[in-house]
């Protein structure tokens, strides 16, 4: 099929673009990119005063199937990507059954090609059943398509296991993913321990049970060589750590949700709302500072929503009983353009970088440029759509948004995967 995509302003940092053109694919691949393009037969659309750039990824996603489909299947949780404006997501393995072997990563891959309305790559776990006790079958889950290895969730405890665990991983090229939490120091914490516990009469969930794994994983690079990417880092003591890391030269990165830039231990009131409690739990107004910061300086590779949908009674119970978690595919692209891009923080080309260049590039996923030869996976953006967040709208099965009732500014409107249209005007394509 061909597609001309007409009077775009492409944002594109990897080539060099700021600047409004044309865009002509056919075969699901750019052919080529200039003014005043035309073509005598295909698909013509006007995109004028929209920015279009290289297909959004968010390499942290809960789809939840196999085994949760209450909460999200990957239908649902596919659509949701798309209206968030996202052409790929990454899933995380803790599903039930657990993806730790080839047949799982298949499964996903099979659901997907058949209800997806995006890419879906495969995150396999480092350990059997995440029990940390022995090694998934990685090699096989590598050669059937997974792109990274986690136990995310809980994290692999051990020392000696993560030792092996990314002593394997690099053999075969793939970074392992860490979830930092050490279940011994962190115990039954439920909020950040300090003003927030002591407040709300909760058990504490101190910054030190994230930075020890962070800092150890960092020393296990160190000896293993293997590519190391930090979830969801959420303190300032472990932005620096990562920080201090890439000055030594390891490859290390790290990835941030827009609920740790956004929101913090204070907005948990007496209300005791429960889309607010997340894993790693909200910080202090210092540490979303820090991270704010670090996105600005380059610290941080990657803004992920780590999308964590539940059901409604699952969460509409008291604090320490509702499961972690909020949802974040549909929300994320809004609260970066409103909080930082329109306030002047980051450029949209930074933008890029965080949620288009560096997942793929982390993930070893093919590059996608703006350019001629390129897969045509794009997402294109109303800057000025100003919107508010009403989970009852949303895609997701889930609807357990911390930010629901923001107003924010900046939305997709259209996303191309291979060429086709997932979402055209805001409706996704069915």
């Amino acid at each position: 099929m061909a597609l001309l995509l007409k009077n775009a302003h492409v944002v594109d940092p990897q080539v060099g673009l700021n600047e409004t053109l044309d865009i002509l694919v056919r075969d699901g691949r750019v052919v080529e990119v200039g003014h005043d393009l035309d073509m005598p037969k295909g698909v013509e659309r006007d995109l004028a005063g929209k920015i279009l750039v290289p297909g959004l990824v968010d390499m942290h996603v809960h789809l939840r199937e196999p085994g949760f489909e209450q909460k999200e299947d990957i239908a649902s949780g596919t659509r949701a990507a798309a209206k968030g404006g996202f052409t790929a997501v990454c899933c995380m393995p803790n599903t039930s059954p657990v993806i730790d072997n080839a047949l799982g990563v298949e499964y996903v891959h099979a659901r997907a090609t058949a209800v997806g309305k995006c890419r879906v790559h495969v995150a396999g776990a480092c350990t059997q059943g995440l029990k940390g006790e022995t090694l998934s079958e990685m090699g096989d889950m590598v050669a059937h398509g997974a792109v990274a290895f986690t136990d995310d969730g809980r994290g692999v405890q051990g020392a000696g296991m993560m030792r092996r665990v990314m002593d394997y991983a690099s053999q075969f090229g793939r970074p392992v993913m860490s979830h930092c939490q050490d279940e011994d120091l962190v115990g039954e914490g439920q909020v950040n321990e300090g003003v927030a516990s002591t407040r709300l009469g909760m058990l504490g969930w101190p910054a030190e049970g994230e930075e020890l794994q962070i800092m150890r994983d960092i020393a296990l690079c160190r000896l293993t060589g293997c590519p190391l990417h930090i979830q969801h880092i959420s303190t300032a003591r472990g932005l620096e750590a990562v920080r201090a890391a890439k000055a030594e030269g390891l490859p290390v990165t790290c990835e941030v949700t827009p609920h740790h830039l956004f929101l913090t231990e204070d907005d948990i009131r007496d209300d005791y709302n429960t889309s607010l409690k997340v894993n790693p739990p909200l910080r202090t107004s210092a540490d979303a500072a820090a991270l704010v910061q670090g996105v600005v300086d380059g610290t941080i590779d990657a803004v992920v929503t780590d999308h964590a949908p539940h059901t409604a009674w699952e969460k509409d119970r008291e604090f320490e009983l509702s499961p972690f978690g909020m949802v974040g595919l549909e929300t994320s692209l809004g609260l970066m353009v409103t909080n930082l891009v329109k306030t002047g923080k980051i450029t949209w080309e930074r933008l890029v970088e965080l949620m288009a260049v560096s997942p793929r590039a982390i993930l070893r996923l093919e590059r996608v440029a703006v350019e001629a030869g390129s897969v045509a996976d794009f997402t294109v953006i109303d800057p000025d759509a100003a919107w508010t967040v009403d989970p009852a709208q949303f895609a997701s099965k889930g609807k357990n948004s911390g930010f629901a009732g923001a107003q924010l500014v900046g939305r997709a409107t259209d996303v191309y995967v291979g060429g086709y249209a997932t979402m055209e005007e805001g409706r996704i394509c069915e």
